[in-house]
């Protein structure tokens, strides 16, 4: 079972604490007010109340948080939870900002945990029926889709209307039209604080030519929750706020006669929907997914994609209704760069790669998936560097160099892309290839001299000067770098008897020949043998041939890839 802690309990954390409740979940509840912990103690009797979240954090006993706390405070506590490797709910907004949404969705990737937001018309039965409709093709083509959400009251004073309200429409738009706007536009009036917005018209604008309207307000004499997609068929409605009929079929539209518009009129059908609370659908789903390990409906990239278009509204909305432009791509970025990184335009980056601190990645780099980027380096234009790799703090990658699989470099190790480099001559056109081999190490503080091959799976140790090609496995020590030994692949070192070593680690075998050592589990005097493999490829007559076939190859590159604007 799940053990879930709700954090605040305000005006909709009372509703997440019955739900989870009456799931059979809730092992805590924890707000900073006493009084309402203790109003919460007589209505939940064997239940844990807690006035401190980081005891929630600490308690090994908790599995997942569920925070619904002030938008401002949902950043910070999302992180938290995370770094205490608990999964976590967060009510709408994930954050204030894209970007600390986006780390959010990287820190739960990287922690293996579920990160789910609380978008509850994604979860609401007749939002998944009309979307089913929707990809029917029973509206036809859709032209137009608004929303309004209005009210008296309740008026907050932390966060302005469109925060509070339309993020609910942002999120049902984009996951009925699976679409994302390439502007916004957003106008509205503070009438009862200068600071806060109270009324607010939103209009999205789509590539697929599909307008969306938003009319968000809590200044309103009646309560209407109402979306409206038009399409050119058929029209649908659905009216949260009535108890039956919610969703709503109008076979009407415009006929062209004789080269004229003439309205068709005809019947409304009402389109039966399950009548669960979605709330609970949502708690639900929450508990589901980390049971079967799946990704949730809403989950961090939602946010992200929620909090794009609440952030390009937000900007338009201060500066008097000013068109702010957006990509209209549905997906962020599949990588992570932290705030104070630069990645250029033209760059190629794969996906699960991240960049940290003041690192610059140059246009034309190209860098694959799963690597980490540590903090102040430069990987210069044309750089190629394959995946898995890890780049060390202060190092600078230079034209020329080729970075394949799984190489690691150490802080501080230096490439070289031109052997007699002048300040006041030019020798861009004489850089040399220098390349880095699959599963190699160069060690902190060496330096690679331009124009030279570091073998597969070599390991230079740490202040060597390597003047030469390196074989594959070698260990090389010494200014200028010399053979001091030989490593398996796992890095260990090798002991060789009559030509023959067996890592004490991993077991693999190697044999020594007048060119190095080769591998024996690659069959290196054998036949062919395609029924196992090697190094992620298939065995070969020998090591060299082997590489030939890898080199071809050139750099393996993940499929998921972004051109990148500068961050």
């Amino acid at each position: 079972m799940t053990n879930i802690a709700v954090v605040g309990t305000g005006y909709w954390g009372k509703n997440l604490v019955r739900n989870f409740n009456e799931l059979g979940v809730l092992h805590t509840i924890c707000d900073s007010n006493s009084d309402t912990l203790q109003s919460f103690q007589e209505k939940y009797p064997g239940i844990e109340f807690q006035c401190s979240f980081q005891t929630v954090l600490q308690d090994p006993a908790i599995d997942a948080i569920v925070i619904a706390t002030p938008a401002e405070t949902h950043f910070e506590m999302a992180k938290a939870t995370l770094l205490a490797n608990k999964h976590v709910f967060v009510e709408k907004p994930l954050a204030l900002f894209a970007s600390e949404a986006e780390e959010l969705q990287q820190l739960a990737i990287r922690q293996n945990l579920k990160l789910m937001i609380g978008h509850i018309l994604l979860y609401h039965p007749a939002i998944t029926k009309l979307k089913e409709i929707i990809n029917s093709g029973e509206l036809g083509k859709i032209n137009y889709i608004y929303s309004n959400r209005l009210n008296l009251g309740k008026i907050r004073s932390e966060e302005n209307i469109l925060w509070s309200f339309a993020p609910h429409d942002i999120s049902a738009m984009l996951y009925l039209l699976d679409e994302m706007p390439y502007q916004v536009i957003a106008q509205g009036g503070n009438y009862l604080n200068q600071d806060i917005t109270d009324v607010t018209m939103t209009m999205l604008s789509f590539k697929s030519g599909v307008q969306g309207h938003i009319f968000v307000s809590w200044l309103h004499p009646d309560k209407e929750q109402k979306l409206i997609v038009v399409g050119d068929k058929k029209m649908a409605v659905f009216n949260d706020t009535v108890i039956h009929g919610k969703l709503q079929i109008h076979d009407k539209g415009v006929d062209w006669i004789n080269r004229q518009p003439v309205p068709r009129k005809n019947g409304i059908t009402f389109v039966p929907i399950d009548t669960s609370e979605p709330l609970k659908a949502e708690c639900e789903h929450f508990l589901c997914c980390i049971k079967a390990d799946r990704t949730p409906k809403s989950d961090g990239i939602n946010g992200i994609r929620v909090l794009t278009v609440l952030n390009a509204c937000q900007d338009s909305l201060e500066h008097h209704g000013s068109t702010v432009k957006l990509n209209g791509n549905n997906q962020p970025k599949p990588f992570f760069s932290h705030e104070t990184a630069m990645v250029d335009a033209e760059s190629v980056i794969g996906k699960g790669t991240k960049i940290w601190h003041f690192s610059h990645v140059m246009p034309g780099a190209q860098v694959g998936s799963n690597c980490n980027i540590g903090q102040n380096v430069v990987i210069s234009p044309d750089v190629k560097i394959g995946n898995n790799v890890k780049i060390q703090n202060n190092v600078s990658v230079y034209s020329g160099v080729i970075i394949e699989d799984d190489v690691f470099c150490g802080p501080s190790m230096v490439f070289t892309n031109v052997i007699n480099p002048r300040s006041h001559i030019s020798r861009k056109d004489e850089f040399m290839i220098t390349r880095v081999k699959n599963g190699a190490t160069i060690g902190a503080n060496s330096t690679i001299v331009c124009g030279n091959t570091i073998g597969s799976y070599a390991f230079i140790g740490a202040g060597a000067v390597v003047t030469k090609d390196i074989p594959n496995h070698a260990l090389v020590l010494g200014n200028p770098a010399k053979i001091s030994g030989w490593v398996c692949e796992c890095s260990n070192r090798l002991d060789f008897q009559n030509g023959k070593a067996t890592c004490n680690k991993c077991n693999n075998q190697y044999r020594k020949t007048k060119d190095g050592i080769r591998c024996c589990k690659c069959k290196c005097h054998g036949e062919k043998d395609n029924s196992d493999s090697h190094n992620g490829s298939y065995h070969y007559d020998n090591c060299e041939e082997a590489d030939i076939n890898n080199l071809k190859e050139e750099l393996r590159f993940p499929r998921v890839v972004d051109v990148c604007s500068v961050s």
